[in-house]
């Protein structure tokens, strides 16, 4: 019998992935349920086209096209302009969190964050070889700004991870709180000897932004703190990362094109541990393609927001908890048997997904057509009321399931 020398630290660990099942209704991975539009299928397939023809050669490394197109999008939704020295992009938001962790953690260095919150964080940490500590939110999901300046001081964590909107929960951070981390994290990083006379460093503060343009109005995104500057003009938050994805307000989840904003400093970092050509010519052409059309794939984003609001209020109104939601996705229970609601709406041609904290499900926002089945499947399967537990014990930790 063969046997395979396999890190002693991934024995017996599965391959992460949400269940992938063929049915009518799939809300389970917070895709966009809208396919993109023939013209936008089009001019995709127009420029690979043209990228084809070049694939002897290897993509441009630093792709500067690419990110100024990203800048620009970031100005028009948020209105921060950035240079594109200040964009990085990879294969999926998770190849920009595996280079943070690259180049800002490792053997001896610490990732921290608070659950329950996106399962794939430990597994980043993992695959760098970061230790991964966890503290916990309120019982509403919020953060208690003063517990993660605690953590911080306590742990001395190279990186922080905060993602705003919060999945599975769907919290946004307050601007007022990520700036109150910003300054607790400053001076309580690892000691690196090339810091100085005392070694001090700043933590790196990465606010994930997967699903940010689902945010409600009003609420900010922490792209805003990237244009404040000291007196000297300086970045007043060089320590600060934040996060963003073309797979779920896009529309774009096969392209796998996530992006980092920070400042150069940060992301000249990023440059150094990222695998040679790591975008393909064939990524950089469709992804700019799709930015081409950013007007209406974003049009898209409204409605979403309005049905998930109506999902919200209708999940209330049957007794349920449902919490705000500035995703596309909604939290929702708690259930006495999560699991069994869970299998009574996948029998019904429905699929969501068991995740978070114990007793609650979570449902991606569709269609209208879609949400009506849910509804209807969720009303069949709870007819006999919305079994609701006691609280008092509930387990907030993070079920990767």
């Amino acid at each position: 019998m063969t046997v395979l020398p396999l890190r002693p630290d991934l024995h017996g660990c599965e391959p992460y992935g949400a269940p992938e099942l063929d049915v009518p209704v799939r809300l389970n991975v917070n895709e966009n349920p809208y396919a993109p539009s023939p013209a936008v299928v089009a001019d995709i397939a127009a420029a690979a086209g043209r990228a084809a023809a070049g694939l002897n050669r290897y993509p441009d490394r630093d792709f500067p096209d690419l990110r100024a197109a990203l800048a620009d999008y970031l100005a028009a939704e948020s209105g921060v302009r950035l240079d594109w020295q200040q964009i990085w992009a990879a294969n999926g938001s998770n190849e920009v969190m595996t280079h943070v962790l690259q180049a800002f953690g490792g053997p001896g260095r610490t990732c921290l964050s608070f659950t329950p919150t996106y399962s794939m964080y430990p597994e980043y940490a993992r695959d760098t070889f970061t230790r991964y500590v966890t503290g916990p939110r309120r019982e509403d999901f919020t953060v208690d700004v003063d517990a993660v300046a605690a953590a911080i001081a306590r742990e001395h964590p190279a990186v922080v991870i905060l993602a705003s909107p919060n999945n599975p929960t769907g919290t946004a951070l307050p601007l007022d709180d990520v700036v109150a981390i910003l300054e607790a994290a400053r001076g309580q990083g690892p000691v690196d000897a090339a810091a100085g006379d005392d070694g001090a460093t700043d933590c790196v503060v990465v606010i994930d932004e997967a699903y940010a343009e689902f945010r409600r109005p009003g609420v900010p995104s922490a792209l805003e703190l990237l244009e404040r500057t000291d007196g000297d003009g300086a970045p007043r938050y060089p320590h600060l990362a934040v996060t963003r994805t073309m797979s779920k307000a896009f529309g774009m989840a096969g392209l796998r094109l996530g992006y980092l904003a920070a400042c150069q400093q940060l992301v000249d970092a990023l440059r150094i541990v990222r695998l040679p050509y790591h975008l393909s010519a064939l990524t950089q052409a469709a992804a700019l393609a799709a930015l081409d059309h950013r007007d209406e794939l974003m049009s898209q984003v409204a409605s979403l927001r309005d049905e998930r609001d109506r999902l919200v209020s209708w999940l209330r109104a049957q007794g349920w908890t449902a919490y705000d939601s500035d995703s596309n996705f909604v939290l929702f229970g708690p259930f006495t048997d999560r699991r069994a609601v869970w299998q009574g709406l996948l029998d019904r041609g429905v699929l969501i997904r068991v995740v978070g904290p114990e007793g609650y499900l979570r449902v991606c926002v569709g269609t209208p057509a879609e949400m009506a089945d849910f509804r209807t499947a969720l009303t069949a399967v709870t007819s006999d009321g919305p079994h609701q537990p006691d609280r008092n014990g509930q387990n907030l930790e993070e079920n990767p399931a």
